[in-house]
């Protein structure tokens, strides 16, 4: 699954001309879950808004929060203690936000057919992409199926409040049953400061974090922001595969082209592993982006999709309304789809 600190396909270009005199766009930008973030916004002089410090000080204690919530590179967050419960019952209350982001987790496990399944955090680390990053060789077949009887979204169970008051409750069936939201949690931390940005007033903005963004209202130049999918390439830095508009939209890409290892074998091993397989996934789908209100759900549906494959992801969507385009490889390079929603967009 895409990690906390990984950043894809992304790249952003913010097509801004000069403020008007009494408009000053604001940016500010930090380091939150092993990554970046940028959140550009515009201040009106007729508007009162905390100061751009405050601002930025309110944000990064946002993201510190989402990190305490849901960082598997934290031994004391709420993911580490809940991964670590060993003795029945194996119960824990846990916060709000964190029972926000696990419930979105299992309705897109049944909107993709279980191919995005936060459970698989033992293959992930089993495959060397976990917190630990080490892998000596590719795991055995024997290795695989110890693993059998703790990954499944069916091992945990998200119990809402009997009372006003109560906290959620998260239980897990048995011991070494672990969780992984690096595929969403991104997203939830982007959503967290949109909504805080809105709360406060603001009505233009473009947030981002390690390639996942999400925009309201205009830039400084009073356009709709328009950001670029980048093509496929190890190399940080590439031209853009096309640059689209987002309107009230979140946009998040999933792709294997830079967060990859290789085995004692020398054969490549993609960082996103299909919880049906239990192997990383190997196809010729490159990168997929997904255009969603909400950067969580886009998030986790890149993830989802990116592991279906370029048919069934593309089946998917056309199926579930979904703003998807895909990046494919080709013996000559790469080949582009998109399904109609996200075609309507463009129009």
């Amino acid at each position: 699954m895409k990690k906390l600190f990984t950043a894809f396909c992304l790249f952003l270009t913010f097509l801004l001309t000069a403020c008007s005199e009494d408009i000053e766009q604001v940016s500010i930008s930090g380091h939150t879950m092993g990554t970046t973030y940028t959140v550009k916004y515009l201040s009106a002089a007729d508007k009162t808004l905390p100061p751009p410090a405050d601002v930025k000080v309110q944000l990064d204690n946002l993201l510190k929060e989402v990190n305490r919530q849901m960082s598997t590179y934290m031994p004391d967050s709420e993911i580490s203690r809940f991964n670590h419960l060993d003795k029945l019952p194996m119960t824990m209350p846990i916060s709000d936000d964190f029972a926000r982001v696990v419930a979105e987790a299992i309705r897109l496990h049944k909107v993709t057919h279980g191919a995005l399944d936060v459970t698989v955090g033992p293959l992930v680390n089993m495959w060397g992409f976990g917190p630990d990053k080490t892998i000596q060789k590719r795991p055995t077949a024997a290795q695989l199926d110890d693993v059998r009887e703790i990954v499944g979204i069916d091992k945990i169970t998200l119990q809402a409040p009997h009372k006003n008051g109560e906290p959620y409750q998260l239980s897990k069936t048995r011991k070494g049953v672990y969780i992984d939201l690096s595929s969403i949690a991104k997203g939830f931390g982007v959503d967290k400061i949109a909504d805080y940005l809105e709360q406060i007033g603001v009505n233009n903005y473009l947030v981002e974090i390690g390639g996942e963004l999400r925009a309201k209202g205009a830039n400084a130049a009073k356009q709709v922001w328009r950001v670029g999918i980048e093509q496929p390439s190890v190399v940080q830095k590439q031209a853009m595969q096309m640059v689209v508009p987002l309107h009230n939209l979140a946009m998040a890409t999933s792709g294997d082209y830079r967060n990859f290892h290789t085995d004692e074998t020398g054969q490549r091993l993609s960082h996103i592993i299909n919880p049906k397989t239990f192997e990383p996934i190997n196809h010729q789908l490159a990168s997929i982006t997904v255009i969603h209100p909400s950067a969580m759900t886009a998030d986790g549906l890149s993830t989802g999709l990116f592991v279906l494959g370029e048919q069934e992801a593309l089946a998917t969507a056309e199926r579930e309304g979904l703003a998807v385009f895909l990046i494919i490889k080709t013996a000559d390079g790469f080949t582009t789809k998109m399904s109609s929603a996200f075609q309507n967009l463009l129009n």
